[in-house]
């Protein structure tokens, strides 16, 4: 297989496993050894053991931080951080891309960012979505509520008011109070339901600055 024969296979793709080039009458030692020759020659990324990206100039399609997240794990994720700055939810950028899985915990550097995982029972995996991320792209990601609750789920002394206080929550309003109550009450866990009133009043305290503000 030549540089020009991948491209054909792969180029639509944002990334690719080596399972894709396998298939027919090919040599699968030489497959991976020409993968290994065009990763030193900066022509494709290894994002972990049988997972490729494209390096520019080379890609149609960017990767999107969450489309590598999720392929990075299968049967993950996008939540935390990474989900609320997405909907707007805190102000910071957030260098990492944090996934819930019921898979083992882990943590990935690679070339087109840094992603972490986090465990949890197969109990809390729920409020999640295929969510349309522009250009074709779409990836697993938490609603708003279930980014928040897995936060505070995943962070000792995430039900703090000062630690709430802290994460600088902002636009409140596109965050659904009636979800955030419902998953922390199918959750069953007292350290959601007690999140879940210090966050409905940071939203009403928010609620009424706008007001006067108006």
């Amino acid at each position: 297989m030549n540089f020009a024969r991948l491209l054909e296979i792969v180029g639509d793709e944002p990334v690719f496993e080596t399972g894709l080039l396998l298939a027919g009458d090919v040599d699968p030692t030489e497959v991976r050894r020409q993968l290994s020759r065009w990763t030193k020659a900066g022509r494709l990324y290894q994002l972990r053991r049988g997972l490729y990206a494209l390096a520019p100039p080379f890609q149609k399609i960017k990767p999107h931080p969450f489309v590598v997240a999720n392929r990075l794990a299968r049967g993950s994720y996008v939540s935390c951080q990474a989900a609320l700055a997405y909907y707007g939810l805190i102000p910071e950028y957030v260098p990492v891309v944090t996934s819930v899985t019921t898979a083992r915990p882990g943590h990935w550097d690679t070339p087109l960012g840094s992603y972490d995982f986090r465990h949890v029972k197969a109990d809390f995996l729920l409020g999640y979505r295929m969510a349309d991320l522009g250009g074709g792209r779409r990836a697993f990601l938490a609603t708003p509520a279930k980014a928040l609750l897995d936060l505070i789920y995943l962070h000792p002394g995430g039900d703090n008011a000062d630690y709430l206080s802290e994460l600088r929550l902002q636009n409140l309003d596109r965050l659904d109070l009636e979800e955030l109550q419902r998953l922390a009450d199918l959750a069953g866990r007292a350290k959601l339901r007690r999140a879940v009133t210090v966050v409905a009043d940071l939203a009403r305290t928010e609620a009424a600055e706008y007001e006067v503000l108006s």
